[in-house]
């Protein structure tokens, strides 16, 4: 065991004394302006005067999506959520109540799982942790509090299957 730390330190010490550069001194001397990193990001940074605020970008709509194309996304979009809890309410719900949406209806849902920044306000509001805003309070937030309470006690311990 001496043997293997003595060996080690030395290896250590050969490591240390061995000079790592990555820029060669040449004759002018300007070693300053090679070693300057630049930012080369296309988005300049942008100073904000109130630290918490952090601009997000609005969801874009698709007004001339096809109801059967919307329904599709929906459904992907209510399965991958990024947060267990709302994806196992939301593909339950959408598995059970999507078919059988209409175009206002499909609206209302898209505007609710896609327009809110946060997807633990739609945890709440559906959950009543949280009084619902009344921009989102419509007959799919109803929809969707009467799913999460489960009169019926179904068993959801995973999302459905496609």
């Amino acid at each position: 065991m001496l043997r293997q730390l003595l060996c080690a330190g030395s290896r250590r010490s050969i490591l240390r004394l061995q000079p790592f550069s990555t820029i060669k001194p040449t004759d002018d001397g300007d070693l300053k302006e090679k070693a300057k990193v630049l930012n080369h990001a296309d988005v300049p940074i942008i100073d904000y005067e109130d630290p918490d605020y952090l601009p997000l970008p609005e969801y874009p709509l698709r007004p001339d999506e096809p109801l059967e194309v919307r329904k599709q996304r929906l459904i992907y979009q209510s399965r991958k959520r990024g947060m267990l809890e709302n994806d196992l309410i939301l593909s339950t719900f959408v598995a059970r109540y999507l078919k059988d949406m209409d175009a206002t209806q499909t609206a209302q849902y898209d505007q609710l799982i896609n327009g809110v920044t946060n997807d633990w306000d739609i945890y709440y509001w559906a959950t009543n942790v949280k009084p619902t805003p009344p921009e989102h309070d419509n007959e799919i937030m109803r929809l969707l509090k009467e799913h999460v309470a489960n009169s019926q006690r179904e068993q959801r311990i995973c999302q459905p299957n496609l």
